[in-house]
């Protein structure tokens, strides 16, 4: 069992436990999220206990709310009454038995299935001197004291309530195929013969930090002179609320300064590696959700959901490959000209080995 993770209310009546705060998308269906909440009914004063699990996104700092501005939009949300206990589902799973051997007789046990279309975890990252939370999707499980589940003429205060942020997490599929390749002919003007650029990757998926071959065949049949080569990998981020939005910005860039002559082939493979350490300075950059100040890295990769439609952060990849051409004779640099091509690139975390450890541990937020 992973560690137990526990908030308690301000006035100390309802604390919630949860065995983990991690709960993978595995494309096809999510974890269970299933936790426990203790509940002294001494202090319930009459009303009962709810708890929801809520997927929100999150655009822009706390302090709008004070001027009537709602600062996140729920994306989906659902609660459960737990108190008094309504006996809809009486089955308990392997972690909530494990939970209540530590709760005792007060715990309550509440389970949440999320549906496989919501996003995963992620922030755009600030600006090295904004304040407050950052943008992006979260997840939100909370326990609070009320008289009905969700009346919004109902006041509920701040000591009336407990809450933990999990995340929703993707890891890289076990098998990973042969990656993608492309190929591009392009014409010049002022020459009868095109040039060939071909790039490929070593495999389909890159884990996090690891560096990206990519290799490359140039046939240059033109009477032009590759100066140099390019190879960049961008990041697509694509917001989708109330209208789709979609951000690319470079995380990674390198020249290398290979010539082709006219009428010459080159065939090499070029290495990089986009490091969130290098992007620290941009901002809008998307990253995988963090749980309080904890190191991150770069979003990872929003593996495909077939035609279902996903509403809050999809994150893609892309490496291009850029010949830049000079152009020869009495025109110069005028009839001169870039050769582009793009592959699919897909960044992920390998699936973590289980951890064994058992201790609790009371956090923030």
């Amino acid at each position: 069992m992973s560690k137990v993770f526990k908030k308690t209310s301000g006035n100390g009546h309802i604390a919630l436990y949860l065995g983990k705060r991690d709960f993978v998308d595995h494309v096809d269906s999510v974890e269970v999220v299933d936790g426990i909440i203790k509940v002294d009914p001494s202090g319930l004063d009459g009303k009962k206990v709810f708890v929801y699990l809520a997927c929100a996104f999150r655009y822009g700092s706390d302090d709008l709310d004070v001027i009537g501005l709602s600062f996140r939009r729920d994306i989906w949300i659902q609660r459960v009454q737990v108190y008094p206990p309504t006996g809809e589902n009486t089955t308990r799973t392997p972690m909530q038995e494990s939970l209540m051997k530590k709760v005792g007789e007060q715990g309550c046990p509440f389970t949440f299935q999320m549906p496989t279309n919501l996003p995963c975890s992620v922030s755009l990252q600030p600006a090295p001197n904004d304040a407050g939370k950052a943008c992006g999707v979260d997840f939100e499980v909370k326990g609070y004291i009320a008289n009905a589940a969700n009346n919004v003429d109902e006041v509920i205060e701040k000591k009336d309530t407990c809450r933990l942020m999990i995340r929703k997490i993707q890891f890289a599929p076990a098998n990973n195929k042969p990656g993608p390749k492309a190929d591009i002919v392009k014409q010049f003007m002022m020459s009868d013969k095109p040039c060939h650029l071909e790039a490929s990757l070593e495999k389909e998926i890159y884990y996090h930090g690891d560096p990206i071959t990519v290799k490359v065949k140039i046939n240059n049949e033109t009477n032009k002179v590759v100066k140099k080569i390019q190879v960049s990998v961008e990041q697509l981020t694509n917001v989708v609320l109330y209208s789709s939005d979609t951000y690319t910005k470079a995380v990674c860039s390198e020249e290398f300064g290979e010539t082709i002559n006219s009428n010459a082939t080159l065939e090499k493979s070029f290495q990089i590696t986009p490091l969130l350490a290098n992007n620290k300075e941009k901002r809008g950059l998307s990253v995988d959700g963090r749980l309080k100040d904890e190191d991150t890295n770069l979003a990872s990769t929003t593996l495909s959901q077939g035609d279902k439609e996903m509403q809050g952060i999809v994150i893609a990849y892309k490496v291009k490959v850029n010949l830049m051409v000079g152009g020869g004779g009495l025109l110069g640099g005028l009839t001169g000209s870039d050769v582009t091509v793009e592959l699919p690139l897909t960044l992920m975390s390998p699936k973590p080995a289980g951890q064994t450890d058992i201790s609790l541990q009371d956090t923030e937020g």
